[in-house]
């Protein structure tokens, strides 16, 4: 996050209590929209969410990927949607509560809401916006190797150029695993990719253009063993599943994309309407909980379609809704943004009481 933007680290410090019209919950593209729309629609705004950067699934596990399906935007790098998302936020200073997973809800006589997290934060707000995407994510681990997370073995790649000139291995057959091997190719001294099937589940079009690249594409093979010491990886021993040969590696770095497993976690808890990991909203993005809306891929109705350009629409409607819950005299309608005179002058960010 740059400097100019609001935040804070409480680090698990109990009883930290913040006061706010609108909660969002969710730091990802569609929460990240939410809290620009909120912001001049003016109102004021904190923002949870449990990983420790904004941006979600696309700062944690594609940065570098380049996103298509964005009005406007022909093309652009995952991370770059994420910044400037976050700085089209910036003016009406919302305020980030990151690192923290909102663990329950409570809903006062008065309607006020209160979320409090699992480090103890507290935010009393009079809406909320669940922006949670498929929720908390965690990766899949590779069958050995396990004992080098932190030293040469990752499952996310926020910073490529932290891999830069290295000797890399990613493991997957899947969307990430090539997207990666494609991003980090003209970054790494050299790149191998190794999948335990011949068939790849990625997008055809970026595995032919992974099979034209430099990357070295290993197949029906699985990583048998992992070399190293207490600095790292220095290699790592690849069995062929056809033959039972074995090759060896020389790798600093391994990038395990094996997927992961995905819930929602404590917010099922809250009653509200659900249907597997999706929440249920109406045409208000309302949920059936009375102030309490959704936005994005963690809501479901009927011909919902998940994209990022789709979540940006729902958190505008979710907004707009939510406004009037907390003031009843604005107008569904915020009028264009293109017009001054329409946008309102921001509050200031949460109040904290202690």
């Amino acid at each position: 996050m740059t400097s100019d933007q609001t935040a804070i680290d409480m680090n698990g410090s109990g009883g930290d209590r913040h006061v706010v019209d609108m909660l969002i919950i969710g730091a990802g593209p569609t929460g990240l929209y939410c809290a620009y729309y909120a912001g001049f629609r003016g109102l004021s705004v904190a923002m949870m969410d449990s990983l420790e950067e904004p941006g979600g699934q696309i700062t944690a596990m594609y940065p570098a990927k380049m996103i298509f399906d964005v009005a406007g935007l022909p093309a652009i790098k995952g991370q770059d949607l994420v910044d400037n998302l976050v700085q089209a936020a910036a003016p009406f200073n919302p305020l980030y509560i990151l690192g923290h997973r909102a663990e329950t809800l409570v809903r006062s006589d008065d309607g006020t809401i209160t979320v409090t997290s699992h480090k103890g934060a507290e935010v009393l707000a009079k809406v909320v916006i669940i922006t949670g995407g498929i929720g908390t994510f965690t990766p899949r681990p590779t069958p050995v190797g396990k004992e080098y997370e932190g030293r040469g073995l990752r499952y996310f790649v926020p910073k490529p150029a932290e891999l830069a000139d290295q000797d890399t291995l990613i493991v997957g057959g899947g969307d990430s695993a090539v997207d990666w091997a494609l991003a980090l190719e003209p970054i790494c001294r050299s790149v191998s990719l190794i999948h335990r099937r011949d068939e790849f589940r990625a997008h055809h079009a970026t595995v032919q253009q992974m099979l034209a690249s430099s990357v070295n594409v290993i197949t029906s093979a699985e990583i048998s063993g992992v070399d190293g010491d207490d600095a790292g990886i220095k290699a790592v021993e690849v069995t062929l599943k056809k033959t039972g040969e074995k090759q060896r590696l020389e790798v600093q770095q391994v990038v395990a994309a094996l997927g992961f497993t995905a819930q929602l976690g404590p917010i099922l808890t809250w009653g509200l309407k659900h249907n597997k990991r999706q929440i249920e909203v109406d045409t208000k993005m309302e949920t059936n909980l009375p102030g309490v809306f959704a936005a994005g891929d963690i809501t479901e109705y009927p011909g919902k379609v998940r994209i990022i350009s789709v979540g940006f629409g729902e958190a505008a409607t979710a907004v707009n809704n939510a406004a009037s819950v907390v003031d009843p005299s604005l107008k569904l309608f915020p009028g264009h943004s293109s017009n001054p005179d329409q946008a309102p002058t921001a509050k200031k960010s949460a109040k904290a009481t202690v």
